[in-house]
C-alpha cells in the first residue's frame, strides 16, 4: 500500500487545491470548488463538530485526494457518512486507500463513532472496488439518494461498524 499522510484542510493549500480540481475534472461531476470564494466556504463546514475532513498528501508532499466525515450524529447513532475523492494524478496509485484506511480508524479510535456509511454510485467501480478492500458491505440500494450535477442519482449504501474493523 502506498504510503501517505493526513492534514486538515486549511487556506494553505488553496491555489494547490483549486489547480488539483482543474486538472481532475475528468474525475468528477461539477461539484467540487472550482474558486477561491467556493473553497473559503467549503472550509467553513469543518467549524462545526459534524464535520471533520482531511487531505491526503502523497510522500512527495502533493494533494492527492480528500476524505471527509460528514452529518456526524452522538448519541445512540454515533455515525458518519464518508465523502471521498482523489486527486489526478494521484488516483489508482493507492494513496486514497492508505488514506481511507487512516480516516476509519480514526473515526472509531480516536473519534469513537460506531459506524460509518459510504454511498456510492452504482456506475462507480473505482469508489465501490475502494471501501470493499477496507471490509464495508453493501447494505442496499437507494433510490434517488442523492442529487448530483442536477439530477437525483441511486446510490448503493456501503458501511461498516467499529466492530467490523477492530475484527480485521
Amino acid at each position: 500500500m502506498m504510503s501517505c499522510t493526513l492534514e486538515k484542510p486549511s487556506l494553505k493549500r488553496r491555489a494547490e487545491f483549486l489547480r488539483a480540481v482543474a486538472r481532475s475534472r475528468n474525475l468528477h461531476r461539477p461539484s467540487l470548488p472550482t474558486t477561491a470564494k467556493a473553497f473559503d466556504a467549503s472550509l467553513k463546514r469543518f467549524e462545526s463538530p459534524r464535520h471533520v475532513g482531511y487531505w491526503v498528501i502523497t510522500r512527495n508532499a502533493e494533494l492527492a485526494g480528500v476524505i471527509n466525515i460528514n452529518e456526524i450524529v452522538r448519541g445512540s447513532l454515533c455515525s458518519g457518512y464518508l465523502g471521498y475523492y482523489a486527486f489526478a494524478p494521484h488516483n489508482g496509485h493507492g494513496y486514497m486507500t492508505a488514506g481511507l484506511k487512516s480516516v476509519v480508524s480514526i473515526a472509531f479510535l480516536k473519534l469513537r463513532l460506531h459506524r460509518l456509511e459510504a454511498n456510492i454510485q452504482p456506475r462507480n467501480e473505482p469508489s465501490r472496488r475502494l471501501v470493499q478492500r477496507l471490509g464495508f458491505r453493501l447494505e442496499g440500494l437507494s433510490l434517488r439518494y442523492l442529487k448530483v450535477s442536477g439530477e437525483w442519482r441511486d446510490h448503493e449504501r456501503w458501511a461498516i461498524t467499529a466492530e467490523e474493523w477492530s475484527a480485521r
